[in-house]
């Protein structure tokens, strides 16, 4: 299972989820077929991944980070990639 943060190109807006197939799941985010958040704000940069054993242990990290101040989540995506750079490419 993976936890992961997406934004847009100009790292405005974060999209937080979880996933148990990140590959699929970013490719449907940059597809944006559908009417949702991510279409609307043009979230389509994978910019942080958790791997995580359980489901449950996922979605808790995934409500702890949803809950995280805008601040305390760009530190967390810094730790792992400082220049925002689009890990799925």
């Amino acid at each position: 299972m993976f936890v992961y943060i997406m934004t847009n190109k100009w790292n405005t807006v974060i999209y937080v989820g979880v996933t148990n197939s990140i590959e699929r799941r970013y490719f449907e985010h940059t597809l944006q077929t559908k009417h949702s958040f991510t279409k609307k704000y043009n979230i389509n940069k994978l910019v942080y991944v958790e791997d995580h054993q359980g489901i449950e242990d996922a979605i808790a990290r995934e409500k702890q980070i949803k809950n995280y101040s805008r601040a305390r989540k760009n530190k967390l995506i810094i730790t792992l990639n400082p220049l925002w750079n689009d890990l799925a490419v």
